[in-house]
């Protein structure tokens, strides 16, 4: 049975960091391309950045570039998210996610399986 594990998440205060991961069990995490998904409160989940299965490609969404980072450990069966510069526009459960189809830089939750509880991330002063 797959299963991702998200962790990393807490409070900051506007203009700080946090580094989220999602260890992942199974086979489902190799060579598979990767994402991290984000839903406030009221909102649509919406996508924040993705990576290839190799880990040389990404692409993020406009309002976090600059600002986030993916990487991935294949070996480990990891994904990571640096956050810098936060803001509380980024305030959201953050999702990682495996993606199953549509065009190489989908943006589209449906292109993606999500099997993680996510991680709370709250930027406030």
């Amino acid at each position: 049975q797959v299963q991702w594990v998200e962790s990393g998440g807490g409070l900051v205060q506007p203009g700080g960091s946090l580094r989220l991961s999602c260890a992942a069990s199974g086979r489902a995490f190799n060579w598979s391309p990767m994402a991290w998904f984000r839903q406030a409160p009221g909102k649509e989940r919406e996508f924040v950045t993705g990576i290839s299965w190799t880990g040389d490609m990404t692409y993020d969404a406009d309002s976090v570039k600059g600002r986030f980072t993916v990487s991935r450990d294949n070996a480990k069966g990891a994904l990571y998210l640096q956050m810098n510069s936060l803001q509380p526009e980024d305030t959201a459960v953050y999702y990682c996610a495996r993606k199953n189809a549509g065009p190489l830089q989908s943006q589209n939750p449906r292109h993606f399986d999500f099997w993680g509880q996510g991680t709370q991330v709250t930027v406030s002063s």
